[in-house]
């Protein structure tokens, strides 16, 4: 029963480390290089991400640099971004990229809240949906007569409290994320 316990908890640990990847491509106002995470460039008929194209830096609060090792590819990753849905215009130098970020507006900002709790509200549920399921394989347990009864209910506590961590952890996660919408 331990062994299933410590499985569903690394479960749990991916699933808040999927909340915190998605959380960190929502733009609160600042610059940061994940928002381009998923943006990919057709180099030589190969979708490849901008970070193994260039090195992505921030030069200020709101501004991304992307410096490409190959000058030649600045077109492509120029058109790459334009076609993305991170809705920033990018400006070529010949050499470089930037990309400004402006500041958010209020009604933006209550967007990006909304969609951070969408977001959150997922990962709550596929929290839930794995102690569902270890609490299921634990009756099953019991019905197979591998645990005694008190041993389930020792388990089945043991997953709610397991629960109710991560649960905690996703809502801290949010509150920090709209802690930096709001603030920025």
């Amino acid at each position: 029963m331990n062994e299933l316990i410590k499985l569903a908890e690394e479960k749990m640990k991916k699933s808040v480390a999927a909340l915190e990847r998605e959380l960190s491509n929502i733009r609160a106002g600042r610059a940061t290089p994940a928002i381009l995470d998923r943006v990919t460039v057709d180099y030589y008929g190969v979708p490849t991400p901008i970070g193994q194209m260039a090195a992505v830096s921030v030069v200020e609060a709101r501004a991304l640099q992307i410096q490409p090792w190959d000058t030649s590819t600045l077109s492509a990753i120029e058109k790459a971004i334009n076609q993305s849905d991170i809705g920033i215009n990018p400006q070529n130098n010949g050499k470089t990229i930037m990309l400004n970020f402006p500041p958010l507006t209020e009604e933006r900002r209550k967007e990006l809240v909304k969609d951070v709790h969408r977001i959150g509200e997922e990962s709550k549920v596929a929290v839930r949906s794995i102690r569902r399921d270890l609490i299921d394989r634990i009756k099953a347990m019991k019905k197979n007569s591998e645990i005694t009864e008190d041993d389930q209910k020792k388990g089945e506590n043991d997953a709610q409290k397991l629960t109710d961590k991560y649960i905690k952890l996703v809502d801290d996660t949010l509150g920090n994320k709209e802690k930096e919408i709001m603030e920025f």
